[in-house]
């Protein structure tokens, strides 16, 4: 499966995944809860550059450039998210709601994706499942729960990381860009996927 992992020593790496998952929960529910103002929009700008600097990402030695260098990647990769969301908000809101509501949802993107940059997908899988084994007393399945929620949570970047690579290709070959021959490459790249994902999931027993 694939994942955004990245090996490091920070203290986020260190961090047991459960607490981990935890920390973030809070922290992306309060930027979300900001109001629509600007310095709410500030507000949420410095919690996700606070974030990245002190995860602790990348070598050792790197320094705090490494954190900010993995959080213009993380913004690069949703610019058409961040695009979409300050257009639409300045047509139907205007100027101060688009720009705090951009940026949350962005600080909100970026500081989840610190999750999956620093959490493995069976530290992730293995810390959800403990947290829902007490609704197993009620007959819910706690590991199909925690294994739904955790392709869900690793999916998503998988898919972004797909585009890029699409665009990257269309790129290099001088294709001109616009949706219509951006969508069928693409989704046939996350077709193929999905049935990679599929065969995995049935190789260790899923169904």
């Amino acid at each position: 499966m694939l994942t955004l992992y990245k090996p490091g020593n920070g203290w986020l790496h260190r961090m047991p995944a459960g607490r981990k998952l935890l920390l973030i929960v809070v922290v992306v529910l309060a930027v979300s809860l900001l109001p629509s103002t600007y310095w709410a929009a500030g507000v949420a700008t410095g919690a996700a550059i606070l974030g990245y600097l002190v995860a602790g990402l990348g070598p050792r030695f790197a320094g705090l450039s490494a954190g900010l260098k993995e959080l213009w990647n993380q913004v690069y990769g949703v610019r058409w998210v961040i695009a979409i969301t300050l257009i639409s908000q300045l047509i139907f809101m205007g100027p101060e709601p688009a720009v705090a509501n951009t940026a949350r949802v962005t600080s909100a993107i970026v500081l989840a994706a610190l999750l999956a940059l620093t959490t493995r997908v069976t530290a992730l899988l293995d810390a959800i499942e403990r947290g829902l084994r007490p609704l197993d007393r009620v007959g819910i399945d706690s590991q199909r729960i925690a294994l739904l929620l955790t392709v869900t949570i690793s999916i998503i970047p998988v898919l972004a990381g797909k585009a890029n690579e699409v665009r990257d290709a269309q790129r290099a070959r001088g294709a001109r860009m616009s949706p219509r021959t951006f969508v069928v490459p693409f989704l046939i790249v996350a077709l193929k996927h999905a049935d990679e994902l599929g065969d995995a999931l049935t190789a260790r027993g899923v169904r």
